[in-house]
């Protein structure tokens, strides 16, 4: 990557078939310092190409591509390059798109008419590892959210974490506002990540905001 200083801003990589989208976005994007677009590609496939010449630390995804689809590209590339988080990027809010977005390992789901402000503050929570989603998104998603008879009850503790997990909190985040040590708040995540039955903290957000621990606001 040609960012001179590549600890002060996130690299971003914009995926989408239309070219004049990308403009816009790469136009946009260069207004904030903390961000800098690392390269486009125009469906999945080059994407997923993209992502291993460039490593990118954000992905700006679209999901109605040719050749490969989106949700397709996200799967692919979290597999191969976990670091790297993936924001779905789209015009279309439609159940079962919204949950193969996140099941496949996006960190976010957005629409192509979220305010500006908001997308640009969405890149930078991924690069924390926090999960931003549009509200109707996560209302969607969390009525898939389904788990198994709980094996052991929450903690307290875990039941604080799980509420800041909700608000999308990353674990660096939640160590530094309960004065704990990352290691002990991602202990305290893979432990009631086991007790609820599920498999990422994007499933135990919507979990979260489904037993009203949190609001959609």
């Amino acid at each position: 990557m040609s960012n001179p200083n590549p600890k002060a801003s996130l690299g971003v990589l914009l995926v989408d078939d239309h070219t004049v989208v990308r403009q816009g976005l790469r136009m946009f994007l260069a207004t904030d310092e903390g961000l800098h677009v690392v390269g486009e590609a125009e469906n999945g496939q080059e994407a997923l190409d993209r992502v291993a010449q460039l490593r990118p630390d954000v992905v700006l995804m679209d999901l109605l591509m040719p050749v490969m689809d989106g949700v397709s590209a996200i799967r692919q590339i979290k597999a191969r390059f976990p670091d790297v988080e993936v924001i779905a990027l789209t015009s279309v809010l439609e159940d079962q798109l919204v949950v193969e977005a996140m099941h496949a390992g996006a960190s976010g789901y957005l629409l192509k008419d979220t305010h500006p402000e908001e997308l640009v503050e969405a890149i930078h929570a991924a690069g924390r590892g926090e999960v931003r989603l549009h509200p109707e998104a996560a209302k969607r998603l969390a009525r898939e959210v389904r788990t198994p008879e709980m094996r052991e009850a929450l903690t307290p503790r875990e039941t604080e974490i799980l509420r800041m997990v909700g608000r999308g909190m990353s674990n660096k985040r939640i160590a530094q506002q309960l004065e704990l040590s990352e290691l002990t708040v991602k202990t305290h995540v893979s432990n009631l990540l086991s007790k609820l039955g599920l498999s990422s903290r994007t499933q135990a957000a919507l979990f979260a905001i489904r037993e009203g621990l949190v609001g959609l606001e």
